[in-house]
């Protein structure tokens, strides 16, 4: 470095000074500021709503609980016929020829009926105590009349026995047993109004010990920790949910469903993932409204429109719209009338 040249690093300051405590600055910001955001929160937050579980389900609509359960024997719920990547029960979404949840095959395998209630029952210790005390836990006044008298009979049978009726019965008879329960229970609208019938073979033992289990908190811990000692793939309890019409209508409730925009709302119908606009709107029109492959025809439209934006400079006659309408030059006039552009 030439002497001439100033390291300008130690040249002393000569000019005016005065205190300054960068501490205190950061305090009198920093209060004010969250002051403000708590009180924006608590103006406009959305509702901190706590998760579903399956014992809030079972608690408020044991009904809907024991149905799904028996659809569940039956084979005949969402769960069963999703496919991929949980079972065969179909194809899944496919786009033109391309069946893509069956190219992706079944790597998380699922049996509702096995995973959902038959092995939980299995794994459940003391399940006739359970059974007493949720039921009895989960009924009124008069329910619990009915019910003292209800359970000794399914108490006699053993849920035991119940289940070992069902192992050692053929699939058709398995079907049949729980078509013909979930038939009564329509019929009926309640559970309890739903009188004991051979016809029904095992399944009211089956569903009544599963509804204990639920109300009791046990079922949501043996279908989050079937797979890992720690409950943290939910899974199976999500499915099960989705499965009956209690989670549907919390939906609808908090304005989360599909018709409600609920892609883009948060609990309440607060405003929320505003950037899936796009996305949520197609989910609203033809044809993929009524289309059984919505999911992936709205994923194609999404992914072509992200690869127009990325590519728009390539392309034949959108890269010479700026050109065609120079929008820019009236909003940059000032630079290309200085630099006479």
């Amino acid at each position: 470095m030439s002497t001439k040249e100033k390291n300008v690093d130690l040249v002393k300051w000569s000019g005016p000074k005065r205190p300054y405590d960068l501490l205190k600055n950061l305090v009198f910001t920093l209060i004010p500021l969250t002051a403000l955001v708590v009180a924006f929160a608590l103006a406009f937050g959305s509702p901190d709503v706590r998760a579903v579980t399956l014992q809030d389900w079972a608690q408020a609509a044991p009904t809907d609980f024991v149905m799904t359960a028996t659809g569940e024997l039956a084979g005949t719920t969402r769960s069963a016929s999703y496919g991929p990547p949980y079972n065969n029960g179909s194809e899944g979404q496919a786009l033109g020829p391309l069946k893509l949840q069956k190219l992706l095959g079944v790597h998380i395998p699922i049996d509702p009926a096995n995973d959902f209630v038959v092995e939980p029952l299995k794994s459940s210790r003391e399940a006739s105590v359970y059974t007493t005390l949720g039921q009895w836990a989960g009924a009124n006044a008069d329910q619990q009349s009915k019910l003292a008298t209800d359970y000794t009979a399914a108490q006699n049978a053993g849920l035991s026995a119940a289940l070992g009726q069902w192992t050692s019965a053929s699939t058709d008879q398995q079907i049949k047993w729980a078509t013909q329960y979930k038939a009564a229970l329509e019929r009926a609208g309640d559970r309890l109004k739903v009188a004991a019938d051979p016809a029904y073979g095992p399944v009211q033992i089956m569903t009544a010990s599963l509804l204990a289990l639920a109300q009791g908190g046990i079922l949501d811990g043996i279908l989050t920790t079937e797979s890992s000692p720690y409950p943290s793939d939910f899974t199976k309890p999500l499915l099960f949910l989705a499965d009956g019409e209690y989670l549907g209508k919390l939906a609808s409730t908090h304005h989360l469903e599909d018709g409600q925009m609920g892609m883009i709302n948060e609990t309440g119908s607060y405003p929320g993932q505003f950037w899936l606009l796009p996305l949520a709107l197609l989910y609203q029109v033809d044809p993929f409204k009524s289309s059984e492959n919505v999911d992936a025809q709205v994923f194609a439209v999404i992914v072509l429109l992200a690869l127009g934006l990325a590519f728009c400079p390539k392309i034949p006659v959108l890269n010479r719209l700026p050109r065609l309408i120079p929008l820019h030059r009236v909003i940059w006039r000032n630079y290309y009338r200085k630099n006479n552009l």
